[in-house]
């Protein structure tokens, strides 16, 4: 939650910590980035039932590389540089949104194949 002039105030939640007290936000918020990746990440997930493990791999790193490229355009044209940091509009471009729009391009130069016909026997 963000305060009067750009302030942040986070709440932690720890029991028997060895750690001080100064030194609990930098876990916290490495932590945060990586979960956060994960849960966009798995928004662009291809769904497959391959046990090719090079395909997999293949598609997990498609799905970071659509989400890096989503963070990108957010970066350089939804977002507003300002005194104390770039304020991003990440509410009017959702990762969603972008997906919306590749998807409907794909379909749009390769059409679903509802129906196959066969030659007749001559």
């Amino acid at each position: 939650m963000s305060g009067k002039h750009g302030i942040q105030y986070l709440l932690y939640g720890v029991y028997r910590a060895k750690v001080a007290e100064s030194q609990v936000h930098r876990p916290y918020r490495d932590c945060f980035g990586i979960e956060t990746s994960y849960r966009l990440k798995h928004q662009a997930r291809i769904r497959s039932t391959t046990k090719n493990p090079v395909l997999r791999l293949l598609y997990v790193a498609l799905d970071f590389i659509l989400v890096n490229l989503w963070v990108s355009l957010l970066w350089q044209t939804v977002s507003v540089t300002r005194r104390g940091g770039r304020r991003v509009f990440q509410e009017r471009f959702p990762l969603k949104t972008m997906l919306s729009f590749i998807h409907q391009v794909i379909e749009r130069h390769f059409p679903l194949v509802r129906a196959v016909y066969l030659p007749m026997a001559a």
